[in-house]
């Protein structure tokens, strides 16, 4: 039986691990957390019996503490992260919380020789290097679960022996496909936050809009599949249906395909190499009778390009990138800023960085709080 922590276990890919479990019936949840959401991780608690449970806020800890009594421990913070991605108890930590928060839990988990389930996008993106050298040392296996790298891991079993020529990455485009610069200018957050596809966090809803989920993810398929930048491809494919491709060598092209929903890749990255059973939407190409892919314009989803620019450079580039969009998609959320403003703050803030070529996981933690004070 597969024994796992689940960090962030109340947010959107929390919650559908949480779906996925009950599924398969032979994972036992561990431990959980949550950053405030105590009142649906006691909900969690009550059904999964956890051994330990980590709460970031502080106060929000000491509330679910009086709740609770001294049935499960409560941890909190950071520190508290760390613990459940280290339990000796757990084979396999998921790492679904958001930001760059997950960073160090999850470097400590490796060490740990947990494997991964990873859905936290931060890890990758500001440290790539440093945690897959450390996967490889420890022999530990990263299993992505987004979609799209879920996909091209998926395209890739059985050709270990093969050359990639282009890993193509599919984006839905979002709310705002086909919009221009002018029609952007005054959305709300409202509309940002209606994905036509996909039903996400708040936050990666906005990055999903502004396609810098995108961006973000061609830096980890760079990291995950030892691939160039010039070997990675986005392409919009408004229907979600296909998830990702792998061109090979020869010109050949697979691709993973399936309805958008999220407890697909979680599944296949709790139970691989193995693919069990289970009751959801299958697809009806009666239905489903157009597949169909656009170019993105770069110049209207800047977003984008920035990411290009930051995975080229390289070194704490990509920590200064991930931080700054955290702080103005924040500021949107809170309608501070406009939605083009997210692009101009991330691109000042690059422009006003330092570069550290190859540097420590110390490095980039001490770049990612330079570039919110910046920001």
């Amino acid at each position: 039986m597969k024994a796992i922590s689940i960090l962030g276990s109340t947010g959107s890919i929390g919650t559908q691990t949480l779906d996925v479990v009950r599924n398969l019936g032979n994972i036992e949840v561990k431990a959980l957390s949550t950053n405030k959401n105590i009142d649906l991780l006691e909900k969690q608690i009550e059904e999964f019996h956890p051994k330990k449970v980590a709460v970031m806020d502080d106060e929000k800890a000491y509330e679910l503490k009086k709740r609770i009594g001294s049935k499960i421990e409560v941890l909190k913070g950071l520190e508290g992260l760390c613990e459940i991605a280290e339990m000796d108890e757990t084979d396999t930590v998921v790492t679904s919380v958001v930001g760059v928060i997950g960073l160090i839990p999850t470097f400590k988990a490796i060490q740990k020789k947990k494997n991964i389930a990873l859905a936290n996008k931060e890890t990758l993106v500001t440290a790539g290097k440093i945690i897959m050298e450390e996967a490889k040392k420890n022999n530990v296996s990263i299993y992505p679960v987004d979609s799209e790298h879920s996909a091209i891991f998926q395209c890739l079993q059985g050709n270990a022996h093969n050359k990639i020529s282009r890993i193509i990455l599919t984006a839905s485009g979002g709310p705002f496909r086909g919009k221009s610069l002018k029609e952007l200018e005054m959305v709300t957050v409202e509309e940002a936050l209606k994905h036509p596809n996909w039903e996400m966090g708040a936050k990666i809803t906005i990055d999903s809009a502004t396609m810098m989920n995108k961006g973000l993810e061609v830096i980890e398929a760079k990291w995950l599949f030892d691939v160039e930048l010039n070997q990675i491809e986005v392409l919009v494919h408004p229907q979600s249906i296909i998830h990702s491709m792998v061109e090979f060598e020869d010109g050949s092209i697979m691709a993973q395909m399936g309805e958008p929903d999220m407890r697909l890749p979680i599944q296949y990255a709790l139970t691989y190499p193995k693919r069990i059973t289970n009751n959801w939407p299958r697809i009806n190409f009666r239905q489903r009778n157009m597949l169909s892919f656009e170019e993105v314009d770069l110049s209207v989803f800047k977003c984008l390009q920035l990411a290009y620019d930051a995975l080229k450079i390289g070194g704490t580039m990509p920590a200064v990138l991930n931080a700054a969009n955290e702080v103005a998609v924040d500021k949107f959320l809170k309608k501070e800023i406009n939605f083009l403003d997210i692009a101009k703050i991330i691109e000042a803030t690059m422009e006003k960085h330092e570069l550290i070529k190859n540097p420590s996981l110390s490095d980039i933690l001490d770049v990612d709080q330079w570039a919110r004070k910046i920001c």
